[in-house]
């Protein structure tokens, strides 16, 4: 591991390190000067974090597989037969060296698909599949993330934290634990990894403190009621959890979405919902009808995931900054290796919309059985 006492001294009592190269970069104006910012910074980030080391081990598993509105897969930019495509939500299992020097797991993405279907534009979905009698093909549970653990030989009380690239259609409660009792239950929710924090960022968390309009149907009602304070690590701006990993704030898509980074023996990887495919971040190389050529009339170097832009301008912005950060693919070499956290599927049943490219799951390293 390369570091310096100067960035030692900016480790917080959670182990985190701020990321000074991203410094005031979402602040500069006027727009266009962002952008270059944004980009600048994630080019000196990169060159120092390629130096820092590699996480110990890397596996992902696909949990649910779920509807969405075609329209919003691509921002509209996409020609659709189907109303809707199936995005695969994925979660991740990271261990890395902390800046303590011990070993750190990292849950990404641990999704509760029961929870998720009480946010009220998957609650309504769901109302209109019963009633057209369709809805056995709307969702499909593919693993639960509490067993998946000991699959690798690993306990859930292993887990240090857990983080999501947002918080959207996430019922916290389900995940970290309940002092209070949930609608419909009889008693609290007990957390599904006992000794886990939660990664959050600031601004994140304060979306429930007061959702805005153009919000509310992505998030679950009360979904953060009765968590334990002492549950939360919250952070603001970009951080490093250790050695090869770290959480870039990405805002646009959500206030404090941020995107995980992480260092293998293929290079970065970047994983957020900011996009739905590879051709998300390189529309250049689509063949999705309709993608390549509405980013190229409008002069766009990437293709939002479009359903609710709280901030286009910013989510661009986001997106560059991944993309600038990734490295490019060892088997093609176009393409750069930005992986959706909710990846639009390659199913034939929702042609013409199938991705260009696709990363597939991802496999580094062996897990190890931290020291009890």
């Amino acid at each position: 591991m390369t570091t310096s006492p100067e960035l030692d001294h900016q480790i917080t009592p959670a182990g985190l390190r701020h990321i000074p190269e991203f410094d005031g970069v979402h602040d500069v104006w006027p727009r266009g000067a962002r952008l270059d910012a944004v980009r600048e910074g994630a080019k000196q980030y990169r060159e120092r974090f390629l130096k820092q080391g590699q996480v110990k081990a890397i596996k992902s598993f696909d949990i649910v597989e779920a509807p969405y509105p075609s329209r919003f897969a691509f921002q509209g930019y996409n020609l659709s037969v189907n109303p809707f495509i199936t995005i695969i939500n994925r979660m991740f299992v990271i261990q890395f060296e902390g800046f303590d020097g011990k070993l750190k797991t990292l849950v990404w993405e641990p999704t509760v698909p029961e929870g998720s279907a009480e946010s009220p534009f998957y609650h309504k979905l769901q109302s209109l599949g019963r009633k057209l009698k369709v809805e056995k093909y709307f969702t499909k549970n593919v693993n639960d993330p509490d067993h998946i653990l000991p699959r690798l030989g690993l306990r859930n009380e292993d887990v240090d934290y857990i983080s999501f690239d947002h918080l959207h259609v996430q019922d916290m409660r389900m995940i970290l634990g309940s002092k209070n009792v949930i609608e419909g239950e009889t008693t609290p929710r007990e957390p599904l990894f006992p000794n886990a924090k939660l990664l959050v960022h600031r601004k994140e968390l304060g979306t429930f403190e007061s959702m805005h309009p153009m919000q509310w149907a992505w998030y679950v009602d009360e979904g953060m009621d009765g968590v334990p304070d002492e549950r939360l690590e919250i952070f603001e701006g970009d951080v490093e959890l250790g050695v090869g990993i770290s959480l870039l704030w990405t805002p646009g898509h959500t206030d404090g979405n941020h995107s995980l980074c992480v260092n293998t023996p293929d290079g970065v990887w970047i994983s957020s919902e900011n996009g739905m495919a590879p051709d998300s971040w390189q529309p250049e190389l689509s063949k999705m009808p309709g993608v390549k050529a509405s980013a190229n009339f409008y002069q766009r170097e990437v293709v939002l995931n479009g359903n609710t832009l709280e901030d286009s301008l910013d989510q661009y912005d986001s997106m560059v900054k991944e993309k600038t950060m990734a490295s490019r693919s060892p088997r093609d070499s176009r393409w750069l290796q930005v992986i959706p956290s909710s990846e639009c599927s390659s199913f034939k049943r929702q042609w013409p919309v199938i991705p260009t490219f696709s990363h597939g799951g991802l496999d580094y390293g062996t897990i190890t059985i931290p020291e009890r």
